[in-house]
């Protein structure tokens, strides 16, 4: 088996090359009239920072959206538009960049989120979801592991999480070219592998992925599922690893239902 081809998303989109720039381009319109407040910090490091996109009125919960980038690439700026869905249902949409690998190893990567959650929470109230792509599935999935150590006042905030398309299980990873820049190991994989640890058991989880997908994401959705019992599995269908986010800038999307159905008003 090719492993690099089996993770390789883009050489198996036609028009791969576009989806970049057109989310960048999206992105800055839509921050351009949003309101909020853009490159808050939560440390040190020039990419700890996070922009936070407030609704009309009172927030009714803060959704937390971490991008993907297989912990390489790209940063908050190029996803702003996908807070338009739960804006419009009245929540606020808090988007964290983190440092990148090799710089970082993931397991510092992570620690960056779960620092940033709690900054985040000192800023609105109410609930905490939890959506993430790709990688950022891998993040926010590993928010609720139980090797995690949040403050129980932030902890206890985390009602939802919806993992799209994530890396739950990176020991695949191990075999492909990029693990030159991740410097996993068996063992740093397998602490990482959120399929490795036992969830909390009071937080819903869904993880969704698109039904044109490569199989080896699609492999790593219902491993999630099947590793964490009680864990949804949603495969919406015709959708790819470039646009399976796409729902999450409309407020009626089934992707935003699944992130904010059910909550009181």
């Amino acid at each position: 088996m090719d492993w690099d081809d089996a993770y390789a998303n883009a050489a198996h989109i036609p028009g791969a090359a576009d989806y970049p720039p057109r989310w960048a381009a999206q992105a800055a319109a839509f921050r351009a009239q949003a309101r909020g407040e853009c490159d808050l910090p939560y440390g040190a490091h020039p990419r700890q920072r996070f922009d936070l996109f407030l609704p009309p009125a009172a927030a009714r919960g803060v959704v937390v959206f971490v991008h993907g980038g297989y912990w390489l690439r790209f940063d908050k700026s190029v996803w702003s538009h996908l807070a338009a869905g739960p804006l419009a249902r009245g929540w606020a949409v808090a988007m964290p960049s983190y440092r990148l690998a090799p710089e970082a190893p993931i397991a510092e990567i992570t620690r960056d989120i779960a620092g940033a959650l709690t900054v985040m929470a000192r800023l609105a109230r109410g609930p905490l979801v939890l959506c993430g792509h790709s990688a950022g599935g891998h993040l926010v999935a590993r928010m609720i592991c139980d090797d995690i150590e949040l403050p129980p006042q932030v902890a206890g905030r985390i009602a939802r999480v919806v993992p799209i398309s994530p890396l739950s299980d990176l020991r695949p990873l191990l075999r492909t070219q990029m693990n030159a820049a991740f410097g996993l190991d068996l063992a740093a994989a397998s602490a990482e592998s959120p399929v490795c640890h036992s969830p909390r058991d009071d937080v819903p989880v869904t993880a969704w992925v698109g039904g044109g997908e490569l199989p080896a994401f699609l492999d790593q959705a219902r491993w999630l599922a099947r590793a964490w019992p009680g864990t949804a599995l949603h495969v919406e269908p015709g959708r790819h690893h470039f646009d399976v986010i796409d729902g999450l800038a409309q407020a009626d999307s089934p992707l935003t239902a699944a992130l904010l159905d059910g909550f009181a008003d």
